[in-house]
């Protein structure tokens, strides 16, 4: 068994949780709300990685077989003595028995304590709604979806980042031609110059996001973007109380080659804007040193939405911290097909106008 942690009421004995609406640790049982710095001795938690011996001898059933518990995790509420299993990589939960939201301590000890964390901002309320407000506009969605698409689980969740800072050296050069053209009464005249350009300099990036979660998807991830980091406060584990959490299962090293896509994305684009005035321009080749490379560590705020509609299961994400819903949608085949066919008998409409202008040229 491994050590946890409860935040408890010290009026009345109930578990408190953090509560988003007012960015401070309520008790749902007597109301009592507590600002988080009163809460921050509970964190010296973190440097004593404490175990509990409280093992129980099994007198029947089967034992484990090789590589079955490697990805399991045990832990005793403290509350009511009740077992709480997760995977290895949960840091909070809740438990099953009495539902008092616990944090796991030994997760964020030593190495794997996070510098930062940005607080929930919205509720589990304004997920459901906000998952309602994503369908209104979608003119391909089955007008069935919005009634029957049924809400399984709606969870938040704490999902561990990776934040990358770095200054760039960034060399391009690039092949541009200027075309002229001109012409007298016998002969129409092009002239083409060719020119090569070259562009350096520095650029800075600061705690570029990367998810170190494996189970999240990237491409989802990246699309809850942005989080506004100005908000992000020094961790502590109370903000985890009442939320789910799971510590980083992809190391920074790992993560790097995202980031660097990334850097190397935004370099090119903004160095690309600088080469104006010329009638083509060919990027022909480019460099890009990173130095005073660092690395943090943070959890962002994510509602997850499972949902059900036809036998088929959707995903969706929303950014806890601003509201932005993101998630897969399905297709109506019927209306996508009739909006393709109203949008080819348009554009052949304009082809036809357009025939039979010059005709009449």
């Amino acid at each position: 068994m491994s050590a946890i942690q409860e935040y408890k009421c010290p009026c009345c004995g109930g578990a408190i949780a953090f509560d988003s609406t007012i960015q401070k640790m309520k008790c749902p049982y007597c109301d009592t709300e507590f600002d988080m710095e009163t809460l921050e001795g509970y964190d010296s938690e973190l440097k004593n990685d404490r175990k509990n011996d409280m093992g129980w001898q099994a007198a029947s059933g089967g034992d484990w077989q090789e590589g079955e518990t490697g990805g399991l995790r045990s832990y005793v509420c403290k509350s009511c003595g009740g077992e709480i299993a997760c995977d290895k990589n949960t840091a909070a939960a809740s438990c099953p028995f009495c539902g008092n939201p616990v944090v796991l301590t030994g997760q964020f000890s030593g190495a794997l304590k996070p510098d930062y964390i940005i607080p929930f901002q919205l509720d589990k309320k304004a997920a459901k709604e906000a998952l309602q407000k994503h369908y209104e506009g979608k003119r391909l969605l089955p007008k069935v979806f919005k009634d029957e698409n049924h809400i399984d689980e709606v969870k938040g969740v704490y999902v561990p980042f990776w934040l990358f800072d770095a200054s760039a050296d960034v060399n391009m050069r690039y092949k541009a031609t200027k075309i002229r053209t001109w012409s007298d009464s016998k002969y129409q005249y092009t002239e083409t110059s060719f020119f090569l350009v070259t562009r350096g300099g520095s650029l800075g990036f600061e705690k570029i996001p990367v998810d170190g979660s494996a189970k999240m998807p990237d491409d989802l991830m990246d699309s809850l973007e942005p989080f506004d980091l100005s908000k992000a406060e020094k961790f502590q584990t109370a903000y985890l109380a009442g939320y789910l959490a799971d510590k980083y299962d992809v190391d920074a090293q790992k993560c790097a080659g995202h980031a660097n896509a990334r850097i190397r994305k935004s370099a090119q684009k903004a160095f690309d804007a600088t080469v104006k005035g010329y009638s083509t321009v060919t990027k022909e080749n480019g460099s890009i040193r990173l130095k005073d490379r660092k690395v943090k560590y943070a959890l962002f705020p994510v509602w997850i939405l499972n949902t059900t509609w036809n036998g088929q299961n959707y995903l969706f994400a929303m950014n806890g911290q601003n509201g932005k819903m993101v998630g897969d949608l399905p297709v109506d085949k019927a209306a996508y097909k009739k909006w393709l066919f109203g949008l080819t008998g348009a554009i052949g409409g304009v082809l036809y106008a357009i025939l039979f202008l010059l005709w009449l040229l």
